[in-house]
Parts: structure tokens; sequence; C-alpha cells
């Protein structure tokens, strides 16, 4: 198994870090333009370019300590402003909105996947260039599913718990969202506590068996470049 150094690993994980979070925010706000709500798009966001997204906490010294020291890989961008009385249906359209993000950073999951597949069929193993690809595209796989099943959680603010209470008859939608305040503090408490990683652990592992499948690598073959940048 090849090591890879600090510098390596970072050039490893900066594309698919940097567009796994930049690609979800923008399609929520391209989700909301296209259900009546302008505001993402007059306000510039609707792009790709991830200096539009970039949080310099989230997406840049977050991941980047928490691949210094290891363990659980996440970050996140600024949030696509969305004016939610804008929406004519809007409990659907949170909904659909919120679906958006998680749904982003599955397709990116399969396109890398199938990039890893692509590079096995057409490209020299040994080469630098390929193995490069199959690296980063390990790490696309990776964080796209930590990012979308994280997400899909159900707890506010994260999409999962906006569909939820979008779900929810009123009454109970309301109590859901009086959690929203204390989110993220719930969500570094199951981090550090590790409970987070036990909820998550067997889902992402589902999701990326499938997405190994389809990348054409073997399982073994998966390991070892995943132990190589983790």
């Amino acid at each position: 198994m090849i090591e890879l150094s600090l510098l390596q690993k970072i050039a490893v994980w900066v594309v698919p870090v940097i567009f796994a979070i930049t690609v979800h925010e923008t399609m929520h706000g391209y989700a909301a333009s296209r259900l009546g709500d302008p505001t993402a798009r007059m306000l510039g966001r609707l792009t790709l370019n991830p200096i539009k997204h970039i949080d310099p906490i989230g997406t840049v010294l977050v991941p980047g300590f928490l691949l210094l020291v290891g363990g659980f890989l996440f970050g996140w961008a600024k949030p696509v402003p969305i004016t939610w009385e804008n929406f004519r249906h809007p409990k659907r359209d949170v909904a659909i909105v919120s679906a958006a993000g998680p749904l982003a950073n599955l397709l990116m999951a399969i396109f890398w996947a199938l990039l890893a597949r692509a590079t096995l069929l057409l490209a020299d193993h040994q080469s630098s260039g390929a193995l490069y690809l199959l690296y980063i595209s390990v790490a696309g796989m990776v964080i796209n599913t930590v990012l979308m099943v994280l997400n899909l959680l159900p707890l506010p603010p994260l999409d999962g718990g906006r569909i939820l209470g979008a779900l929810l008859p009123g009454p109970y939608a309301w109590q859901l969202s009086r959690i929203e305040p204390y989110g993220f503090i719930i969500l570094v408490t199951l981090i550090v506590t590790g409970v987070l990683a036990m909820v998550m652990n067997p889902l992402v592992m589902g999701v990326v068996k499938l997405l190994i499948a389809l990348s054409g690598i073997s399982y073994n073959g998966f390991n070892v470049l995943f132990a190589g940048i983790s």
C-alpha cells in the first residue's frame, strides 16, 4: 500500500470536497429558482464557481483539520439564501429544495464511480495520472456519500430535518423546528461521542459498496486506495 504524504492527501481530497459541498448548495438554489424563488439567482449563487460558495471555516478549516487528525470528514459551504415565502406550495417546495442537495451528492458519487471505471478501462494503471484519478474517484465517492447520508438525517437544520418538517402535520413540524437553534450543537455532540459514526457508518458503507461495484474497483482495491488517503 502507498501511504500518501499530507500534501498528497490534500491534493487528492481538495477537488472532491469543494465540489461536493458547492454543487450541493447550488442545487438547493437551482431547485428554489425553478419553484419560484429567485433569491439565489439574484445574488449570483447559481454558479459552480467554488469561490461563490466557500465558507472559510466549513469548507477549508474544518475539513483540513479533520484530514490532518484523521476521523470523520465533513464540512459545509455558505448556505444558499432561500426566501421560503416565495414558494407557491410551501411545504411541498421546501421538501423538494431540501432534497435537491443530497440528490446532487448522490449523482456526484455516481459520477466519481464512473470516472474510476473509465480510468480502469482506458488508462495505464501504473501511471501516476491514472493512480491520481483513482484516488480522487475514491475520495469523491466517499465524501459525497457521507454528505448525502449526513444531510438526510432528520435533524434541523440539516436537509433531512427540513424534509421531515415538510412532511409532518403543522403542530409536529413546529415542535421539530424548535430544535433548529440547537441543531449544530447536537450534531457536534453526536460526532464527539461517536454516536453519529455508529448511526451513519452502516448507511454509508451500504451505499459505498454499491458504488464500488459500479466503479469496477475490487473491494480490496478500494480499501487499499482509501487507506492511502485517509
